[in-house]
């Protein structure tokens, strides 16, 4: 039986517990951790926080499901049209590959994009596309879209150049 990687959906900040409890079992899973710098007032500390808050990511076979939905602080299962939602391979590599390069990674909900679309040239995102959110002195801020989200964070502006029009017709995805 094939394998699909499944959006679980948790108590509220049992994200870290539930992927602990769920490797426990052998299942396959993943909590993606933003690293975030937390100023105190004697010191900066770098912590870990979920990037999504109350989701944790499972690979499974549907018949596995039942035993997932048993785990303590589990709530269920996201679903989409009546099933649970199927999020694709690639989708949770480029997550991993992205949080692996930046940190203080910034989540938001989107539907649409919007302004110039860009291609990162130089980075391990190479080639990757995206949406130029802002520009800030020797930064571009650019948007990643992923499962409805978009995941942004800093990238040098010498590792962005503008896709011309005519390569964003071809490349739409319909």
């Amino acid at each position: 039986m094939k394998k699909n990687w499944y959006a679980v959906y948790t108590k509220s900040r049992c994200e870290k517990k539930v992927a602990t409890l769920l490797a426990k079992k052998k299942i396959e899973n993943y909590c993606p951790l933003n690293r975030v710098v937390n100023p105190w007032a004697d010191r900066k500390k770098l912590v870990f926080e979920p990037l999504f808050k109350s989701f944790v990511f499972v690979r499974t076979t549907e018949q596995e499901m039942a035993d997932i939905k048993k785990t303590s602080d589990v709530v269920n299962f996201v679903y989409w049209l009546g099933q649970p939602a199927v999020i694709k391979d690639i989708e949770i590599e480029s997550m991993q590959h992205f949080l692996d390069q930046h940190s203080n990674v910034q989540l938001e909900r989107t539907s649409v994009n919007m302004n110039d679309m860009v291609r990162i040239t130089s980075s391990p995102l190479m080639e990757s596309g995206g949406n130029v959110v802002s520009v800030h002195s020797n930064k571009v801020k650019v948007s990643l879209p992923s499962l409805g989200y978009a995941i942004s964070a800093e990238v040098k502006k010498s590792n962005v150049e503008i896709i011309d029009y005519s390569y964003q017709l071809k490349n739409k995805v319909s």
